[in-house]
């Protein structure tokens, strides 16, 4: 059986959505730090920012922002939430199978991992997992509906502001559920003395820190919605649906 250009691009930017996700969770346990040359007062801490702070999770889901919306663009909103279930579905079995693993009787032997940095990683990455399926879920829907709601808006003019403006609010919707249920409320429910709960402020800091890099790299990957326009459409012959009336 052969596919056609458009089944194939569909195919690829599918998985390459699920892969950025779960690339995304694996070394998003741990934080990065930029420093700032200078400091944003906060109302909610009585330290300003100093730093942008977030997971190094975000140094690959932007992609799956972007690959949503020429999804979006090309097949429509059910091929999108469709790629969105798809990603949901890889992260179930991955959580599933990390389980499975951490209980799995170890083999005593010098050259094998010891079962507290196993546990240590895979422990951390647990709730990650669960805050990022949840955030990933919120955000894409969001994503999703946003941009068709600015389609039919501009009659399927002004791509910049369909792809950025429904990217910009969907990434804050996602940065703040997955830095609070993985920093904040995984950790009260599940106590951890090698991973102690961030408090309220620090939540918001790291989501609010990190969104502005999210902003920042949602408005740089702008033109690449053109040019993957224009890749797309010369592979494949596909042309951008006309704005749809319903979800």
């Amino acid at each position: 059986m052969s596919f056609s250009r458009a089944q194939l691009l569909y195919l690829w930017l599918a998985t390459l959505s699920c892969a950025c996700l779960m690339i995304g969770d694996v070394v998003g346990i741990k934080l990065f730090t930029i420093p700032l040359p200078f400091r944003i007062p906060v109302f909610w801490s009585a330290e300003p920012i100093a730093a942008i702070t977030h997971t190094c999770g975000m140094l690959v889901f932007p992609v799956t922002f972007l690959i949503t919306d020429l999804v979006n663009e090309y097949f429509g909103k059910r091929a999108a939430r469709r790629v969105v279930i798809l990603g949901v579905a890889t992260n179930i079995l991955a959580f599933a199978v990390m389980n499975v693993a951490q209980y799995m009787p170890r083999l005593d032997a010098p050259y094998n991992i010891s079962q507290e940095h196993f546990d240590a990683s895979f422990g951390s990455a647990k709730g990650l997992y669960v805050a990022s399926t949840v955030a990933y879920l919120a955000g894409q829907f969001s994503d999703i509906a946003i941009f068709g709601f600015l389609k039919r808006l501009t009659g399927g003019r002004a791509i910049w502001l369909r792809a950025t403006g429904s990217t910009l609010i969907s990434q804050l919707i996602d940065s703040f559920l997955v830095s609070w249920i993985a920093f904040g409320l995984w950790r009260q429910w599940f106590p951890n003395p090698s991973a102690l709960p961030a408090s309220f402020s620090n939540v918001i800091q790291i989501a609010l820190t990190g969104y502005v890099l999210k902003f920042v790299i949602a408005i740089a990957i702008t033109p690449l919605i053109y040019a993957g326009h224009g890749v797309i459409e010369r592979l494949t012959g596909l042309r951008p649906l006309v704005p749809e009336t319903r979800d």
